[in-house]
């Protein structure tokens, strides 16, 4: 995927995750991207070493679940190193 690709991707897969998992979270859209572009890297590591499953690839259903846990995990392990 392209750089913008990847943005938008992670762009999505953030806004998700800050939904699924609502909070007070600062940094506005930045963060978000940023957010969403680990989960997707940090998803796909997960997918493939752990469970054997396939990485992030496109767009397409498998790829946006593991970047949408893996933007839940980031998003999880920031709370907690924040409080």
């Amino acid at each position: 995927m392209g750089i913008i690709s990847w943005i938008v991707f992670g762009l999505i897969a953030g806004i998700l995750a800050k939904w699924i998992m609502p909070g007070k979270d600062g940094g506005g859209f930045i963060m978000t991207v940023i957010l969403g572009v680990v989960g997707a890297v940090v998803g796909g590591f997960i997918s493939t070493k752990i469970f054997g499953m396939g990485a992030v690839d496109g767009f397409n259903l498998g790829s946006f679940v593991v970047a949408v846990v893996g933007a839940l995990v980031v998003l999880f392990v920031y709370r907690k190193i924040r409080s």
